[in-house]
């Protein structure tokens, strides 16, 4: 049955980094389009960040641009989350999703539609 895995959360000052992976299991993973999503407690999944299945396409929140980067090795069926310069905002539980559909629909509507997705994995941003 098909999986996503995320790793690589934690406990990080702020201006720190940190670098998230998601493992796809059972999955073709070049034929999805993937993103990374994060909710905090009490409140709406959201958009963070996307890429389409060949890499070449991106997309960011606007509350991200520029501080974090999208990645994925599809011959490692992994997507990544280079998170830099993070703020205690960024505090949240971080999900990658799949979606067949493409990029543009994952941006649209991740938040409630995908095909799969992960457990999450916690990062922490202290002041």
């Amino acid at each position: 049955q098909a999986r996503l895995v995320e790793s690589g959360g934690g406990l990080v000052q702020a201006g720190g980094s940190l670098r998230l992976s998601c493992a796809a299991e059972e999955l073709i993973f070049s034929m999805f389009a993937m993103g990374w999503f994060r909710q905090t407690p009490g409140k709406e999944r959201e958009f963070v960040a996307a890429i389409d299945w060949s890499g070449d396409r991106t997309h960011y929140d606007d509350s991200v641009k520029g501080r974090f980067t999208v990645s994925r090795d599809n011959a490692k069926n992994t997507l990544y989350l280079q998170m830099s310069s993070l703020k205690p905002e960024d505090t949240a539980v971080y999900y990658c999703t799949a979606d067949g559909r493409g990029l543009n629909t994952l941006v649209a509507v991740g938040t409630r539609e995908y095909d799969y997705s992960g457990q999450g994995t916690q990062v922490s941003v202290s002041s």
